[in-house]
């Protein structure tokens, strides 16, 4: 092994040296009641050589020159403690091999052992502290001119701020906060409901009060920032923090959950402003990270619609597990240049290629799927908003039918080892032809398995609204909100499922592990929200009260558009699986060659732009298919 002297591991080097010739001085002192005879001192030169040198190889075989002393962690100092046991006995073994310890003292290996741990561990403590109190521009030659100011009260300069919750999460942060010399804000106190935590500190911070608290305690200390780090809080804990922090008139933010957060941990800049989706207290995801790593890892896996909101979401998941490469199939070049950056930035062991083709088009993906081989096949790519195609019906015929079945033909003749369709709730009873061509692609998928014409495991995942997608109703209201109203609202009872995109693509990759081949999944949804009742939260959460200050309108259901969204139909029988949030559909899927023939019609009526051919030939194909809205 090459080993590269730079300046800094020379330091290193030769500060350790130094305290190592120190501390077994300090030994031989200390044994000998600071008297050390003659023929003591004559071993302690004789043997210094050998203490220094196995020492230092054994500092360095621990990767204790590595690291960054600045960032010194309980790892670094467990090294230490390892690194000096094994070198101790070493030269234990060593002595006793050479002179069986005539004219040695064995004590003092041992007070060296202890005072080359204490001294090691102090100075890369030292080292640690001085940045952190400081700046992170310290040299080498800075730190001891520090000692007299380290004793000093630190003056706190910046925003004055108060994190909700004292858990790990708010332990974090306030870490990051302390060793972080950049950020200006620091820490005054904790609140918590705990009430045994109260008067306790956490990196010398106190636990003031029970979050009940709060507005008193913003008052009394002056208070600027609130940080909320209670992750795992339900909608209504959230909605009842958000309230005190309105009325103490103070800034907040919030940490999101694990779901949202690509590398799992928690960072400052994983602080965010608090939204409409932290009000929906959905659990946490819980995943069997081993079942998918087991199909993801060391993979090629291809991502269709990479660009879109939940394409996206996949393509930073589906890297967590580590895939040897990940195809990025998108038309839209400029989403397709920004998950490329994201992703090669974020996970530069993973190969990321992008690829900007379409669907639509055959020969494209025989040539893709010949040249990269993916093993895993996400389709996400889809024309989704209901108006749009109810004016442009044969677009989702082009795109969501066509361009599926191109796409799974390619897996099946490819031979991939999983395809997963991305489905939506709107292929169920569909009111609209968006909803139609997702119910027509499910039954392609599905008949594709019962066809078993290849080793492919074809399978469907099927949820509703996500929150933060493009073309969701909520960046709408905010631009409403914006702009003084008004608000406008379809209909005061429409009703829709919400989930976040985080959670829904960890879901869709369970679902993907789950699967035998034919299913379709249905992700739990959790409770349906009232659109009017979303619309008046967010106006509050602006800081305007409905109605009063910013009006809402009803503008009435638009074509194709239903009061609520179901997630199975009468005839399909739900499965329970061992995920709570997911759930498989036993679903009949009829007769293959009825579908290809009816499909044709279908097919020739969007070439020749014929809406109501198009239509005549999905309600064919899918009889529960009505366009009356509601």
């Amino acid at each position: 092994m090459r080993i590269k002297f730079t300046r800094n591991l020379l330091v290193a080097l030769l500060l350790d040296a130094v305290l190592l010739w120190v501390s077994f001085y300090l030994a031989h002192v200390i044994r000998f009641d600071f008297g050390v005879p003659v023929w003591a001192m004559e071993k302690f030169w004789n043997l210094l050589g050998f203490v220094l040198a196995g020492k230092l190889v054994c500092f360095y075989f621990f990767d204790m020159y590595k690291g960054m002393w600045r960032y010194t962690s309980i790892n670094d100092l467990m090294n230490i403690i390892k690194a000096s046991t094994i070198a101790s006995l070493g030269l234990i073994v060593f002595v006793l091999y050479k002179n069986r310890f005539e004219m040695v003292s064995r004590s003092v290996f041992i007070i060296d052992w202890c005072l080359t741990i204490m001294l090691v561990m102090g100075l890369r403590v030292f080292t640690r502290l001085c940045f952190e109190n400081f700046t992170e521009n310290v040299r080498i030659r800075d730190l001891f001119t520090m000692l007299p100011l380290m004793f000093r009260r630190k003056n706190h300069k910046g925003r004055r701020m108060l994190i909700i919750g004292a858990g790990d999460c708010g332990e974090k942060i306030c870490r990051q906060f302390r060793e972080n010399p950049s950020v200006q804000s620091h820490v005054k106190g904790f609140l918590d409901d705990d009430t045994a935590k109260i008067g306790r500190k956490i990196h010398g911070v106190p636990v003031l009060n029970t979050i009940d608290a709060l507005e008193s305690v913003v008052s009394s200390m002056e208070i600027e920032d609130v940080i909320i780090a209670i992750p795992s809080a339900n909608s209504e804990r959230m909605r009842y923090i958000v309230d005190l922090c309105k009325n103490a008139d103070v800034a907040f933010k919030t940490i999101p959950d694990m779901g949202e957060l690509i590398d799992g941990r928690i960072s400052i800049s994983a602080i965010r402003d608090v939204e409409y989706r932290d009000l929906l207290g959905r659990e946490p995801v819980r995943l069997d990270k081993k079942e998918i790593g087991g199909y993801l890892g060391k993979k090629c896996v291809l991502v269709t619609g990479a660009g879109g909101s939940i394409g996206t979401g996949l393509c930073r998941q589906i890297c967590r597990f580590s895939p040897k490469k990940i195809i990025l199939l998108e038309r839209a070049e400029s989403p397709l240049y920004e998950i490329d950056l994201e992703l090669k930035k974020n996970f530069a062991q993973v190969d990321v290629v992008p690829v900007l083709a379409d669907i639509r088009d055959k020969t494209e993906l025989a040539a893709i799927f010949s040249r990269y081989g993916p093993e895993i096949v996400f389709h996400a790519a889809a024309y989704k908003h209901v108006p749009m195609l109810e004016n442009h019906p044969w677009k989702a015929v082009e795109n969501n039918i066509c361009g599926t079945q191109n796409l799974v033909a390619a897996a099946r003749d490819f031979g991939c080892d999983r395809f997963v369709f991305v489905s939506t709730d709107k292929a169920v009873n569909p009111a609209n032809v968006m909803g139609a061509s997702k119910r027509v692609a499910e039954l392609l998928v599905q008949k594709t398995d019962a066809a078993a014409m290849s080793s492919t495991r074809f399978m469907t995942v099927r949820f509703g609204n996500v929150i933060g997608s493009v073309g969701s109703v909520i960046p709408l209201f905010k631009k409403q909100i914006r702009e003084g109203g008004p608000v406008t609202v379809t209909h005061p009872d429409m009703i829709r499922y919400f989930m976040l995109i985080p959670e829904a693509c960890q879901l869709i990759l369970q679902a993907g592990a789950m699967g035998k081949g034919g299913e379709i999944f249905i992700l739990e949804m959790g409770e349906p929200v009232k659109i009017d009742a979303m619309a008046r939260d967010l106006i509050r959460f602006s800081g305007f009260e409905p109605d009063r200050d910013i009006k809402i309108v009803y503008t009435g259901l638009r074509p194709g558009e239903k009061l609520y969204e179901e997630l199975m139909t009468d005839l399909e029988g739900v499965i329970p699986t061992n995920h709570k949030k997911i759930r498989v559909l036993n679903s009949h899927t009829g007769d293959v060659s009825l579908l290809t023939a009816r499909l044709d019609d279908v097919k020739k009526a969007a070439e020749n732009r014929d809406p109501d051919g198009v239509r005549k030939g999905l309600r064919q194909i899918v009889p529960e298919y009505h366009e009356k809205a509601g």
